[in-house]
């Protein structure tokens, strides 16, 4: 089956967050599962300037009157795969952020360029290259949303037959514009309703995929139940109930090539779960690189995030000073709100060998903290699925988590029952709160203090395989039902 993969964001080459590492890991996985993938993604400069044996497929015609577009098809490095890219200079062609400018404004015509994308997608679905057409587009987060509305449309006008699937993967980021900017988007009027993109007097692209796909999905089980309340629904909890039959939770994976201890190349040192030495020389230079004090005594706690009240900061910095009165020291690496940054700033500064703070994302400097770290800190208060626990388990490095989301599908606590029975992977709390948070910080302590069983639970949370072959599988299920169903 022919799936065109359709993503804002791609790793290696354009990262602002995990989408990225999931366009960029499942088109393999697919692959080696018997689909036959492809991608698209929008013309930015660093995909554009890394696009080699390109080819022009087809104009893409633009639902306003300025400006050209183009499909262009080709390989990017590191990708088996054929990608197409969406060439748009007037939109795509912006140096830094691909959402906002320098001042941290989303664009004011983001509404344009992502729709174009999701009528490209369409394009493609139609058969504009006659080589390969797809039979499923799979279109990932608000940024693709509105490829599953312009796919319904062609079906309408008997122009295709391709099924789509969307893939949400933060429903908190739905990708809200005025009413009055549906006239752009080059979709059948009748699409502005509720049974459609309207949304309580906007337009949602995120809505769109949720209404408009054959099959839902979401990064987690725990996440596709979560979103289906009105504590987690974001205002669209009742879709959700109501297209609960095509919603599925499907659990992200690792990139074992890219994110493995014993073959990582930014790292001081190579260990593994059988072969733990090499941890203790990333530890100290990580402790070096940072400004701590080197110990390896003082278990080294992280913070790899976008810097945001969702992900939990805010507990974090109150239970800091309990974390460095108790021996421990902690790094941090993100950018986000510009608070919290000063706050994490402030707290390096009175404990400028306990706490250090780099900000901005390297994803050189990430690697080196999941591999020098003992803890990483995801207390999160929501997480749909969660990749950085996911590489602190690859890394050994325990996760102290919320239970929500994917965290809650991914680490096991260290109980008394689970620690006997050799299953614990890291530190789970209940309770969005400070004193639930700062229990299993005492808890992290603890265990720490118990080096035998720190390194049994170290070692079965080094075992854990979560790779993308088996969401691969899944996902290859979901779309051989929606072909053959």
């Amino acid at each position: 089956m022919r799936v065109l993969q359709v993503s804002a964001e791609l790793f290696p080459l354009l990262k602002t967050g995990g989408l990225a590492d999931v366009a960029g890991a499942l088109p393999a996985a697919l692959a080696a599962a018997g689909a036959e993938p492809r991608l698209l993604v929008p013309g930015f400069p660093a995909l554009r300037a890394a696009l080699v044996q390109e080819c022009a497929v087809a104009p893409v015609a633009l639902p306003w009157s300025e400006g050209r577009a183009a499909l262009l098809r080709g390989r990017l490095p590191g990708f088996a795969q054929a990608v197409y890219l969406l060439d748009a200079p007037g939109l795509f062609d912006r140096p830094g952020n691909p959402y906002a400018d320098a001042s941290g404004s989303a664009y004011a015509d983001n509404h344009r360029r992502f729709a174009l994308l999701g009528l490209a997608a369409a394009r493609l679905a139609e058969g504009v290259d006659a080589s390969w057409r797809p039979d499923i587009v799979h279109a990932h987060d608000w940024h693709a949303g509105l490829a599953c509305a312009h796919v319904a449309a062609s079906r309408a006008r008997q122009r295709s037959t391709a099924k789509t699937v969307f893939t949400v993967h933060n429903l908190a980021y739905q990708g809200l514009f005025p009413a009055g900017q549906f006239g752009e988007l080059g979709l059948p009027a009748e699409h502005y309703a509720v049974e459609g993109l309207e949304f309580y007097g906007q337009v949602s692209f995120i809505k769109a995929g949720l209404h408009f796909a054959d099959a839902i999905t979401t990064v987690s089980p725990t996440y596709a139940r979560e979103i289906q309340t009105a504590e987690q629904g974001c205002g669209l909890d009742g879709l959700l109930r109501h297209r609960s039959a095509a919603l599925h939770g499907i659990l992200n994976g690792v990139d074992y090539r890219i994110w493995s201890p014993a073959a990582d190349a930014a790292i001081a040192a190579p260990y593994g779960a059988d072969d733990i030495a090499g941890k203790a020389a990333c530890k100290a230079a990580l402790q070096r690189e940072c400004g701590l004090a080197v110990s390896a005594e003082a278990p080294l706690f992280g913070v790899v995030s976008r810097l945001t009240e969702q992900k939990g900061l805010p507990l974090v910095l109150q239970g800091l000073d309990d974390l460095v009165a108790a021996g421990g020291q902690l790094v941090i690496l993100g950018a986000g709100d510009a608070r919290l940054e000063t706050e994490f700033a402030a707290a390096a500064a009175r404990h400028p060998d306990r706490v250090a703070l780099r900000s901005g994302m390297d994803e050189g400097l990430a690697h080196r903290i999941y591999a020098g770290i003992d803890v990483v800190l995801v207390p999160s208060r929501f997480e749909p699925c969660g990749l950085t626990q996911l590489y602190g388990l690859s890394y050994g490095a325990l996760p102290l988590v919320h239970r929500v989301g994917g965290l809650a599908d991914t680490v096991i606590d260290c109980t008394l029952e689970d620690l006997d029975a050799g299953s614990a992977t890291g530190f789970v709390f209940d309770a969005y709160t400070l004193d639930a948070y700062c229990r299993a910080l005492r808890r992290a302590f603890v265990l720490w203090q118990r080096p035998a069983c720190w390194a049994r639970v170290r070692a079965a949370a080094m075992r854990q395989r979560l790779g993308w072959d088996t969401a691969a599988a899944r996902y290859v299920d979901l779309y051989a039902d929606l072909l053959h169903g």
